[in-house]
């Protein structure tokens, strides 16, 4: 089947429809992490989360998406393995930050992504990096700076602030590969070496710092089931759809709503009410991603 038929045959839905989907599932990831962690610790959770969607994921992958996976590249490899790499470094950074700052706090930045996105294109990719995008940018570090300072009395609340945006530009990065391969590859073929990569990371991350693998509570288990199923195969596959008929920063800055329904579902389930420095600051980011993901305006000749 050549990369056209691909195309035609994986666009039945509409994609921003689809990102809405995306963006709901991964809101649920933080309260999902939080009731995970009650019974194991972060690494452990991020490993179980990748390692069960890519169980789930490889019955598909190796029959159907078999031709496919075999018909990859020295270069599709290694950029797959990378958005791996990159993927592990965001779930392992991203999901410890959780342990250690509020659920408000961590979304937000996490969430700074977009912004990310638009340096590495300037400073990689030579993309012009427009007035607006330059001003988003400038609104985001200056919430990110509030966010901070109202955190900077616990230095345990500061570092997972710093995690959180470790997980940004980590992820970042992790889109934009997936916009490259996403280009020529089915949603099957790119995301099962992602996942199955960073499962495999950040499961010798485990073993390596001894983090426990077992013997949780039936709960936990039930946790981490849903985190596999909801916001990763259901959450992230849609967002990597959506990569292949929609622009990166579009991809991106529809994330943007995730800080919302994660901070909604953390007070409401959690009991976990944002502080102020969080409320401010976090308008401030999503302030910024509003401007930068303004359509350029055209000057009236």
């Amino acid at each position: 089947m050549s990369d056209g038929q691909r195309a035609g045959r994986e666009r039945p839905w509409p994609p921003q429809l689809v990102l809405v989907l995306g963006v709901l599932a991964v809101s649920t990831s933080s309260t999902l992490i939080r009731l995970a962690q009650v019974g194991t610790t972060s690494l452990a959770v991020a490993a179980w989360r990748l390692m069960l969607a890519s169980l789930a994921l490889a019955p598909f992958a190796l029959t159907v998406g078999w031709a496919e996976l075999r018909s990859l590249n020295r270069r599709e490899w290694g950029l797959a393995l990378a958005s791996g790499v990159l993927l592990a470094i965001h779930f392992g950074a991203w999901i410890q930050s959780l342990a250690m700052t509020s659920v408000a706090a961590s979304v937000v930045l996490v969430n700074t992504s977009p912004l990310f996105v638009a340096v590495i294109a300037y400073v990689l990719l030579r993309e012009a990096l427009s007035r607006r995008i330059a001003a988003g940018i400038v609104l985001a570090i200056a919430g990110s700076i509030v966010i901070g300072v109202g955190d900077a009395g616990g230095a345990h609340q500061l570092a997972g602030d710093l995690l959180a945006l470790l997980g940004a530009v980590s992820v970042a990065g992790y889109l934009l590969i997936g916009r490259a391969l996403r280009a020529r590859l089915s949603l099957l073929g790119y995301i099962f070496p992602v996942y199955g990569a960073a499962a495999v990371l950040l499961l010798v991350a485990a073993l390596v710092t001894g983090a426990p693998l077992a013997g949780f509570p039936p709960a936990t288990w039930l946790w981490l089931a849903l985190l596999a199923l909801v916001p990763q195969i259901i959450g992230h596959s849609s967002l990597n759809w959506a990569l292949r008929h929609l622009p990166v920063i579009y991809v991106s800055l529809s994330t943007l709503a995730e800080p919302i329904g994660s901070t909604l579902l953390a007070w409401q389930l959690l009991g976990e009410t944002p502080a102020a420095a969080s409320v401010a600051g976090g308008a401030l980011i999503l302030a910024g991603l509003v401007v930068a993901g303004q359509p350029a305006t055209r000057r009236k000749s």
